[in-house]
């Protein structure tokens, strides 16, 4: 079975991504064989790292137009990843006024505590000696993302906070937060939005087959996939496995490789 398009991709573009490479993320994407590859670049605005910038869009847009001159037999779409869109609805509305854009992914990377931004990469430090207290935080802060009208058209790696998980604490367990994530998941399916399966460069389904059946269960129409490559060779990892999984839980492939998997 083909690859599907990898659909969450960083490059030279996004603030973290000091090894990315547009031209290099094309090169790859046509080595293994798949029918596109979409930029979604940063569009963030809770500035919690050092050197965290969002996209310089129209840079973005120029790079594109030049990869899109050479690599003609890839199909190369546009795209952003909006974190926390509903905290910065001005920046927000001029990232999307400022071009077309295939992939909008809304995403939730930070929550606040006691009043400060922290990234789930900061749980294990920030979170008070209470990282589930924190994780449910993040799952309500993603239900209002969700519910705030925001334009975005893919839910993107849903459990993010579980690639931080404590060493030595009690394992993530989806069971454990099952009544919030279902709360997001009917919100995301109410509004017809697409739940991502996000690979985290090969290491972590996010979700996995568990939240993929929940999202089945409360009427989820559609799945995609991205890898959240940071460099080229990251592209399109873990891809195999994760369709497995998403086909074990009940979504398949259309006939058309672009087409997303559906119920």
């Amino acid at each position: 079975m083909p690859l599907p398009p990898d659909l969450h991709v960083h490059t030279e573009w996004s603030w973290d991504a000091r090894h990315g490479s547009m031209e290099l993320s094309c090169e790859r994407a046509i080595e293994v064989g798949l029918p596109a590859i979409a930029f979604t670049e940063h569009a963030d605005w809770a500035l919690v790292h050092e050197s965290q910038h969002s996209v310089d869009i129209a840079g973005y847009f120029d790079a594109i137009e030049r990869c899109r001159s050479k690599f003609k037999d890839l199909r190369i779409l546009t795209g952003v990843e909006l974190g926390e869109p509903h905290w910065f609805p001005k920046e927000t509305a001029e990232v999307l006024a400022s071009g077309p854009l295939d992939q909008v992914l809304g995403s939730i990377h930070c929550i606040r505590i006691k009043g400060e931004m922290v990234d789930a990469s900061q749980f294990p430090e920030r979170a008070s000696g209470d990282f589930p207290g924190a994780v449910r935080e993040y799952f309500r802060e993603t239900l209002a993302m969700v519910e705030s009208g925001q334009t975005f058209e893919t839910l993107a790696h849903i459990d993010y906070p579980k690639r931080y998980w404590l060493d030595g604490a009690k394992p993530y367990r989806e069971a454990d937060y099952e009544s919030e994530i279902r709360a997001v998941l009917k919100a995301a399916a109410a509004t017809g939005r697409v739940l991502e399966v996000n690979t985290t460069r090969g290491r972590v389904l996010s979700p996995d087959l568990t939240v993929v059946r929940w999202w089945r269960e409360v009427g989820g129409q559609a799945v995609q996939y991205g890898s959240d490559a940071h460099q080229p060779d990251k592209v399109a990892e873990g891809f195999k496995v994760a369709t497995q999984m998403v086909e074990a839980a009940g979504f398949k492939p259309a006939r058309d490789p672009m087409a997303l998997w559906r119920r």
